[in-house]
């Protein structure tokens, strides 16, 4: 079985990093990890794929002039390695939109929101401070506008009375860690493609069912 070469961009503890190398360690699995990249040197994510045998290479961004360079320094890693794919994985840097457009349809994120609900940073305060039951994670292909591209997949969780922001972001994170390998796959295995815009999915079955919260067990029915 070919296997699909992936390169994922981290700055952090790189827990998402971590659920695709399991994934991928599995022998059945449509995808490889090529390289790891840190825009910050000495985090746990760069341990985690040193761990797991992997290149792994830390590009601080301040020590290039513009995002531009800084980003053709890792794009240049990824075609060294012949990476076809790219994950985000807790990447906290805007790439510029070259760097976007070069790797287009093949350059995916995850949000930890229902996109295209709370956009961008502290979700996690204003998912509560909105009051909503249903919240998520979203894996959506990136383009040049912030949290904007074509949905891959999503997975819901409750958001539950007297929730705090860690319990929140913990349960969330628990659902990311499922999508991501999933979204993955489908990507690697051809199954999801972007086109005009939007997630062109083949051979891809839906939920039929609906996802409540409170639970309609509540109620006594």
């Amino acid at each position: 079985m070919r296997r699909a070469r992936v390169g994922v961009l981290i700055s952090g503890r790189g827990s998402n990093l971590q659920a695709l190398i399991d994934a991928c360690a599995r022998p059945e699995y449509p995808a490889e990890i090529a390289c790891v990249i840190s825009n910050v040197a000495d985090v746990h994510g760069l341990q985690r794929a040193r761990h797991a045998g992997l290149p792994a290479y830390a590009v601080a961004h301040g020590a290039f002039a513009t995002r531009d360079s800084f980003d053709a320094a890792m794009d240049a890693i990824l075609r060294k390695a012949e990476v076809e794919i790219v994950c985000l994985a807790g990447f906290m840097r805007v790439l510029s939109d070259r760097f976007v457009d070069g790797w287009r349809g093949r350059l995916i994120n995850i949000h930890p929101s229902l996109l295209p609900a709370f956009k961008g940073l502290d979700v996690y305060r204003r998912i509560l401070e909105a009051g909503v039951r249903i919240s998520g994670c979203t894996v959506h292909f990136v383009v040049p506008e912030l949290d904007s591209g074509a949905i891959v997949a999503q997975a819901a969780v409750p958001v539950r009375p007297g929730d705090s922001e860690d319990a929140l972001a913990t349960r969330t994170l628990a659902a990311e860690h499922r999508l991501y390998p999933l979204a993955l796959k489908l990507l690697a295995e051809g199954r999801v493609r972007l086109g005009n815009g939007r997630a062109i999915y083949n051979e891809i079955d839906g939920a039929d069912g609906e996802l409540f919260s409170p639970s309609p067990s509540l109620s006594g029915e």
